[in-house]
């Protein structure tokens, strides 16, 4: 177990070894500094099990210095108690970095400090002086600067709302955020110098996933490409507690009809599938019913303002039809298909071709291939 275990670890995860210099890097790293003496790890069921390493120090070491996330607190979202701050799996984190392009003389602001694992490999690539890290959980905060310096590291750990950036020390040549973001705040593209770079996880109210790495243009807007991996926590600021119980309400009746299109088309195992129904249908969140008491299985789709809402049924027998039901001034369920429809028709394409425009003042535009093949949108801007 140790370095060599975690590296070992990210080789087989990436299929390849990390990229120079992210190997030496990480393991002078020590993974273990910057994680409490409580994780909790997957439990294989869905869930999480608690992992202490008073009373299971060998499994805490060994979860340690594994290509694995481990949670490091949990909170309460519309009543259903969600993880809050992570340590991402050690793949992901070399991912993303490798994604930045960083060198030695980069700046970088750092929107997510958590553990302070990041921080560290960020610091041991630029310098301790050339990195800012935001929190917006002092307690957080706090740990991680103890963490750092515990490691040999000393740079500037914030406590503050990553969305509004860190303009005391802009213009900083990258910009990377250890969270997913629905639209890349306006003040991340004012604080990246021209040429920059802009590095995020991606998540919409449909799926999170994928990377977006952006480069700043001389007109204050910025352009770049989707990679197809990551899966972060939603930053904070924009998250939006919606459930089914802010949704149904007594004496709604839905306009009924049937699809051939199956609800797993659309909320299955395809990612490049629901990518693209998240960036094409804005403000729309699913989740599966296996009750039994609707049907066998149903498929719930909402709009976030909770004044739409469709589902979608199998009977259990056959799947040719699916019946269907939508209430509301959106037309959920047709949203999605007409969605589906298009990326069928374009050849079914996956993450890695698509990308986003940002423009200064923060619209948003995806794009397939080239930046003038848009995307069509549904739903709100």
């Amino acid at each position: 177990m140790g370095i060599e275990s975690l590296l070992a670890g990210i080789t087989a995860t990436l299929g390849r070894p990390a990229a120079e210099p992210w190997p030496a890097i990480v393991a002078a790293t020590p993974r273990s500094t910057f994680l409490p003496a409580l994780v909790w790890v997957r439990d294989g069921d869905g869930g999480h099990r608690p992992l202490d390493r008073t009373s299971e120090p060998e499994a805490w070491e060994a979860a340690a210095y594994s290509d694995q996330p481990l949670i490091t607190e949990f909170t309460v979202l519309g009543g259903a108690r969600v993880p809050l701050s992570s340590a991402s799996a050690p793949s992901t984190v070399v991912r993303l970095l490798e994604d930045a392009r960083l060198t030695a003389n980069s700046r970088v602001l750092e929107i997510g400090t958590g553990t302070g694992f990041n921080t560290a490999l960020l610091c041991a690539r630029c310098s301790d002086g050339q990195v800012v890290s935001l929190d917006n959980v002092p307690e957080l905060s706090v740990l991680a600067r103890h963490s750092l310096r515990a490691a040999g590291h000393r740079p500037k750990v914030v406590t503050a709302d990553g969305t509004e950036g860190w303009p005391d020390l802009a213009p900083y040549s990258h910009i990377l955020a250890t969270c997913s973001v629905r639209s890349v705040p306006v003040s991340w593209l004012t604080q990246t110098e021209p040429g920059g770079r802009i590095v995020t996880p991606w998540d919409s109210p449909w799926v999170c996933y994928g990377t977006l790495a952006l480069e700043k243009q001389a007109d204050g807007g910025a352009i770049g490409r989707f990679a197809a991996h990551g899966s972060y926590m939603l930053i904070s600021t924009q998250r939006v507690a919606t459930d089914l119980d802010d949704v149904l309400k007594p004496g709604q009746t839905p306009d009924t009809c049937t699809t051939a299109l199956s609800p797993w088309d659309v909320a299955g195992d395809d990612l490049d599938a629901q990518f693209h129904l998240g960036l094409s249908i804005r403000d729309v969140w699913h989740t599966w019913d296996t009750s039994g008491e609707h049907a066998p299985v149903r498929l719930w789709l909402a709009d976030i303002t909770g004044d739409s809402w469709a589902s979608v049924d199998w009977d259990g027998m056959q799947a040719k039809t699916f019946a269907t039901g939508q209430y509301g001034p959106r037309r959920l369920w047709d949203e999605i298909a007409a969605a589906h429809s298009w990326w069928s028709a374009a050849g079914r394409p996956g993450v890695e071709r698509y990308g986003m425009t940002v423009t200064s003042d923060g619209r948003h535009t995806p794009w397939l291939d080239a930046p003038t093949a848009t995307v069509p949108i549904a739903g709100t801007q």
